[in-house]
């Protein structure tokens, strides 16, 4: 498999060797410098694929499960627009799980809560999803899992059990944090895109050329045109005989610790 400590290892295994050459053969420094450039393009592409388990275990989709059960998450609120979001997953009968930034928490508690009380689930998604949040240290980002934890568990009463990164990177900083909070690190396999672009044809075609079972579909519920899309691919579901299921039931894990 590769992970950061796999590779890590490989290239010091690598530029030791070269070390070593250069004490009988002159080696080129343009051959130190290539395979240090090589490297860090490794470890950049890694950190930024969550399904890559480059630095972490993420789980992004249940590739064992053959009927036609998808789960659907979303991602940066809760805001106003969860609202509208609520009331279409009542709709059509579909649960979902909310990763919930702490700022948009105490903005917004009341909807926290209806979140809950109508069935869903909610996650940790930092508390400041800041820009920047992959460039913290350990204890800083120790520090925003704790501070949303504890917002969530005013709702929920247990400690909450899934995180997702924002923007789905990850760091060594982030897997040492996660080794001392012990949360599990949901990801998707179906990205909209929602976040990037407003075209709703373009993010809803993205979406169902994806949708195969035991997915989980990335949306954000904090814009308008997310909501269009979101009424449209749970017409699309339902008209394929897809059921939208929790991640707790779509992955046979625990939302939150007894």
């Amino acid at each position: 498999m590769i992970t950061h400590k796999n590779i890590s290892i490989f290239f010091i295994f690598i530029l030791l060797i070269l070390n070593i050459l250069n004490f009988y053969v002159t080696v080129n420094f343009l051959w130190f410098l290539g395979i240090v450039l090589i490297w860090i393009g490794i470890n950049a592409v890694g950190s930024s694929i969550i399904s890559s388990n480059y630095h972490v275990k993420a789980y992004c989709n249940n590739p064992l499960e053959i009927q036609k059960k998808i789960a659907i998450t979303f991602d940066d609120g809760p805001s106003l627009y969860t609202l509208e979001v609520l009331e279409l997953l009542k709709k059509y009968n579909a649960k979902a799980t909310f990763f919930c930034i702490g700022k948009n928490i105490e903005a917004h508690p009341e909807i926290v809560q209806k979140v809950i009380a109508e069935g869903h689930l909610v996650g940790n998604h930092s508390y400041s999803h800041s820009k920047f949040f992959d460039f913290y240290n350990e204890n800083k980002i120790k520090e925003e899992l704790v501070k949303t934890d504890l917002l969530l568990e005013k709702f929920t009463s247990s400690k909450i059990n899934f995180f997702r990164p924002p923007y789905g990177v990850t760091t060594p900083s982030i897997r040492r944090a996660l080794q001392k909070t012990g949360h599990k690190v949901i990801g998707w396999n179906i990205r909209s895109l929602d976040g990037g672009t407003q075209n709703q044809e373009l993010i809803f075609k993205r979406i169902i050329k994806r949708v195969s079972p035991g997915g989980i579909v990335l949306l954000h519920d904090t814009a308008s045109h997310s909501v269009l899309v979101l009424e449209q691919f749970l017409q699309f579901l339902q008209q394929h005989n897809y059921e939208v299921i929790s991640i707790e039931e779509l992955l046979n894990l625990k939302a939150y610790a007894n």
